[in-house]
């Protein structure tokens, strides 16, 4: 069988919305795919605005921007096919929304973007609330992305994104999956103290210098204390980790440099603690993606820290490391349609897979 659906992500790192066009081919349970056109349509200031400061608002204005968000991710859809000519092509809409509350202990989470108002915007089929059933069977809602990996680059030891927020996901027998710190969200609030909007290519980061104090106080923060699967809310970030930086009165330079050695340092970690499920192994390739990669002092730190567990990082051509979760997206969108498991248990801790996602038709009968 063919599909070729839409996928939207929006991540915390608030640098735009990723639109990815894809076609997947089954056969007999095998999945291919291809990128046939992805944007990132960046968010205008008062976007950026808008969706940072949700946690905000009251109950009725926090839905009266659910809407307007969903009515803005349609027409937003309408100009990517119009830009692209892919007119009728496309049968499928998954969208993932923005993550603005997210409290897996109370079984609870929220993205914005109606579902509905995408539906009657676009005129197609859209699947929404990819993380609310997971959630609501127990797991952390989060991550959410295995099953693409699973499905689609099966050839991977370990998958490493870097948005917002890190994640990585171990490629076993079991699935497991997991959030790893804050990343791109803290890194550019720290930027943006500044006045710029990130720091390109860690250059910043490295000329500075590492606070060492600064560095043990973050490591040793409760989280990284317990055992998977776990998963991070933006605010752990902003809320967090940001006023600790902060507060230790060190110059931009030397936070960026300490904070991008804690990235470092937490992945490692995390690939050590999931090393323990096998033995160990040589050639072992990690598939790293997302904005973080393009970061190329992070990276190089990385690959340092985990020479000593002879891990190779593998980086994609571009189109695939911008536009993989929006390509998920689409995928679970597939999958949801076909009545498949799209949200694997073993990487959120769920009572057991589900089959995740509100369908909204907005096409006529």
């Amino acid at each position: 069988m063919v599909y070729r659906a839409i996928g939207l992500m929006s991540g915390s790192s608030l640098d735009g919305l990723d639109i990815a066009f894809a076609e997947f081919q089954e056969n007999a349970g095998k999945w291919s795919y291809e990128i046939i056109r992805a944007d990132c349509y960046a968010y205008s200031n008062e976007w950026i605005s808008k969706l940072k400061n949700a946690t905000d608002l009251s109950a009725l204005d926090y839905q009266l921007l659910h809407t307007d968000y969903g009515h803005y991710l349609g027409q937003q859809v309408n100009k990517f096919i119009e830009q692209n000519n892919i007119q009728f092509q496309a049968a499928l809409i998954a969208s993932h929304g923005h993550t603005t509350f997210h409290l897996p202990s109370k079984k609870m989470t929220a993205q914005l973007g109606d579902g509905a108002a995408i539906a009657a915007e676009t005129k197609l089929p859209v699947v929404t609330e990819l993380r609310a059933l997971d959630i609501a069977f127990g797991g952390q809602g989060t991550p959410i992305v295995p099953i693409g990996e699973k499905l689609l680059l099966n050839e991977y030891d370990y998958f490493l994104n870097v948005g917002g927020i890190a994640n990585i996901s171990f490629n076993d027998e079991k699935y497991v999956a997991f959030d790893v710190c804050p990343a791109n969200r803290v890194l550019n609030m720290l930027a943006n103290d500044i006045n710029m909007e990130y720091d390109e290519n860690g250059k910043m980061a490295a000329s500075g210098n590492i606070n060492e104090e600064l560095l043990q106080k973050l490591n040793e923060l409760d989280f990284y204390k317990h055992p998977y699967p776990k998963s991070l809310a933006n605010d752990f970030g902003t809320e967090t980790v940001y006023p600790i930086i902060k507060n230790s009165n060190i110059s931009i330079h030397d936070a960026l440099r300490t904070y991008t050695e804690h990235i470092a340092i937490q992945i490692k970690k995390a690939i050590s603690d999931l090393n323990n499920l096998k033995p160990q192994t040589s050639n072992l390739k990690l598939f790293a993606t997302g904005g973080g990669v393009f970061n190329t002092f992070l990276i190089e730190r990385l690959e340092d820290h985990l020479k000593e567990l002879n891990i190779e990082v593998v980086i994609p051509e571009n189109q695939l490391v911008k536009f993989k979760e929006a390509l998920i997206m689409a995928l679970m969108g597939v999958l949801r349609w076909r009545q498949e498991y799209n949200v694997l248990s073993s990487a959120t801790g769920a009572a057991r897979n589900s089959i995740g996602g509100a369908l909204w038709t907005g096409a006529e009968a």
